[in-house]
């Protein structure tokens, strides 16, 4: 009887590996455990600091994905800068030598200050508190050439996820009132202001072509467990002191990274599947107990990376029927910065580049699962879930819709223009604590990953873009969809 388990046990084995598709024998080539390994540790290591724009270790990470693209016979973009880049032309604006707050005389201490958007200034004024400073905030008050004082969110505000965008609709709303400033009073526990504060405390960038509104308002965020507004009507001014020194405006020079692959059918090949992620990260910032000051950002984003270095490596070796474009952002962190650079200035017809696979990371907390954000909001949605299933993972969507994670990514610029662009993710199945231990954090380092893990999510990867590229039907939004209309209007000739 033993023996009969042992040989049907063997041909269940010999069978299951008989009904493995023919693309995922060729994802198996070529994705292996110790080319991830050797990926990461390299991307993620302290020898790149950080990969920070500006930075020396940037550069370093960029030249090494250029000669991963050119080992693999992916080919140099016509119209790329010097091979396999894209200049892309920044504007920095430094941190300050000095900054001082304080409001109905209680001192804020730099911890509780993050500068959102800083120019030199020295106030020292009446302040007018206008509640939440939304649109109806602003009616029959008078802020031009004041500082707003105002809570941050909005009344019915329930997450932290959408406070980036909310505070920019602010900043909008108090530049075109007149007002010289805007100090939005938080009150977030430790953990989350320390992302936050580290997120913001380095250089701030912006595209230097990019028409900028005239200046705007000083933005900063201050963090207190006191309730300074407390008994404060909208209108009322409060004595503010606000003092920023030091700031300084200098042009610099990034790159993407971009390679391609043409595709085999005399068709298709005339359509273009994007792969991209960012491989930018924060740098260096204060150590912490452990005297580690380098944010190494193996999550986020060396896996990202890996995804796109490991479909090009395959695509190269085993060409689709559509073409292949490969980017590497830079300038994520700075503001979904290198991704807008290429839109505004792409290398291959925006019309046709039919899809965008884009892959970001924070951390994972189920490695039993991909998550896809935007999995059900384009027509391949099929494809991928059998690719995932195939590699041996559950394939499921965005998990947490209310913290708006697709339009906070690369991918969202190229969605905003009519291009398909999901975001293909690590496993998450809700926004905790496991996350946010690594998001951001010195902690983020390439001997905390789950390789065995690792080896499922790049072939579940791959396998999806090999799926979606040589399915004869071209991915489509999904029809209702936000930027369904958008698609409609960029393919409508073809």
């Amino acid at each position: 009887m033993k023996k009969v388990i042992l040989f049907l046990s063997a041909l269940l084995m010999c069978l299951s590996s008989m009904a493995q598709s023919p693309d995922l024998e060729k994802v198996k080539a070529t994705v292996k455990t110790e080319d991830i390994k050797s990926h990461i540790f390299y991307l993620a290591s302290d020898e790149l600091k950080g990969r920070e724009v500006g930075t020396p270790g940037i550069d370093k990470a960029a030249e090494y994905i250029a000669a991963e693209f050119k080992k693999h016979g992916v080919k140099p973009v016509p119209g790329a800068d010097n091979g396999y880049f894209q200049e892309v032309v920044l504007k920095q604006t430094s941190l300050p030598g000095k900054v001082k707050v304080s409001v109905e005389e209680e001192n804020f201490a730099n911890q509780q200050i993050a500068i959102f958007h800083g120019e030199n200034i020295e106030k020292d004024a009446r302040a007018i508190y206008l509640n939440y400073g939304m649109s109806d905030d602003y009616e029959g008050v008078e802020v031009k050439g004041k500082i707003i004082l105002a809570k941050a969110g909005a009344p019915d505000q329930v997450d932290q996820g959408s406070l980036f965008k909310l505070s920019l609709q602010k900043r909008g709303l108090a530049q075109a009132a007149g007002a010289v400033a805007l100090i939005e009073i938080h009150d977030y526990d430790e953990q989350y202001w320390n992302s936050v504060k580290g997120y913001l405390s380095h250089n701030k960038m912006a595209l230097m072509d990019k028409k900028e509104p005239a200046g705007g308002p000083v933005h900063l965020w201050v963090n207190t467990d006191k309730d300074i507004f407390q008994n404060k009507r909208k209108g009322e001014e409060l004595s503010t002191k606000l003092l920023i020194k030091g700031i300084n405006n200098d042009r610099l020079m990034s790159r993407n990274v971009v390679g391609i692959v043409e595709g085999t059918d005399p068709e298709l090949k005339n359509e273009y599947i994007i792969y991209s992620a960012h491989y930018d990260h924060v740098g260096v910032g204060k150590p912490n107990a452990e005297m580690d000051s380098i944010y190494n950002g193996a999550r986020d984003n060396a896996v990202g990376v890996v995804t796109v270095l490991s479909a090009a490596e395959n695509i190269a070796k085993y060409p689709t029927k559509r073409s292949a474009l490969f980017i590497l952002f830079t300038a994520e962190e700075k503001g979904l910065l290198g991704s807008k650079w290429y839109v505004d200035h792409p290398l291959v017809p925006l019309e046709q580049s039919v899809y965008c696979f884009n892959s970001d990371n924070a951390s994972y907390n189920d490695t039993t699962k991909a998550t896809i954000v935007g999995l059900e909001r384009t027509t391949a949605a099929q494809n991928i879930k059998d690719a995932c299933a195939e590699a041996g993972l559950k394939a499921i969507d965005d998990p947490a819709p209310e913290q708006n994670l697709f339009d906070r990514s690369d991918n969202v610029h190229f969605a905003a223009k009519g291009i398909p662009a999901p975001t293909f993710s690590l496993g998450f199945t809700s926004f905790d604590a496991e996350l946010f231990k690594y998001y951001h954090q010195v902690t983020d380092n390439p001997e905390t990953l789950d390789y065995d893990y690792l080896l499922k999510f790049f072939r579940a990867y791959v396998l999806s873009c090999r799926r979606i590229a040589n399915d004869g039907n071209t991915p489509v939004w999904v029809e209702g969809d936000k930027y369904y209309e958008a698609g409609q209007n960029l393919y409508k000739e073809q």
